[in-house]
């Protein structure tokens, strides 16, 4: 991988983790503090709200992050099995799959987040409903970028000159990799 891809993917990563660590702090005061606001007998009227447009946006963001780090389900036993020659022809379109969807999803997202300009989250007036879902076209750019880094990776796995990631064994306990 050239060095200045290998520097932009690694702080693509920093950022990703940055924000999906982020929203998971978010998340977890918010409820924290709703619990508290409840049994105190002062619910908060807008936590509902935040709290679901908190796991969409965890939800997206996380799986653009888990798309750079290879962590979504995988068939690497099966790719492994393929004769290179239709193993790079199944990678390709796979690729090509996985990308013109997230490019479908970016399009339709942006119209659904212009659709919803001048809307307004109920429990909080001053929110725009457009900025709650801007997620949708956001998340499916950073996933088609975190699939776009992993393509050196991939092409190298593909033509047999790299070992296939092995997404099927599962971590030791301690997250290292595979059960020593």
């Amino acid at each position: 991988m050239p060095p200045i891809l290998h520097r932009f993917r690694r702080l693509f990563e920093v950022a990703m983790i940055s924000v999906v660590v982020t929203l998971m702090v978010a998340m977890t005061a918010l409820v924290f503090f709703a619990v508290i606001f409840r049994k105190a007998g002062h619910s908060l009227s807008w936590y509902d709200e935040v709290a679901s447009i908190l796991l969409a946006w965890l939800t997206y963001y996380g799986a653009a992050l888990a798309a750079l780090k290879r962590s979504h389900i995988g068939f690497s036993g099966l790719v492994a099995a393929i004769p290179v020659p239709w193993r790079t022809a199944a990678v390709l379109a796979a690729e090509a799959i996985t990308l013109s969807f997230f490019a479908v999803l970016a399009a339709v997202g942006y119209q659904v987040v212009v659709l919803l300009q001048g809307l307004t989250l109920v429990s909080l007036p001053w929110v725009p409903v457009s900025f709650t879902q801007s997620v949708i076209p956001i998340g499916a750019v950073l996933f088609i970028v975190a699939q776009i880094l992993n393509w050196p990776i991939l092409w190298r796995e593909a033509i047999g000159r790299a070992p296939i990631l092995d997404t099927e064994t599962p971590l030791d306990p301690a997250g290292d990799g595979p059960p020593r």
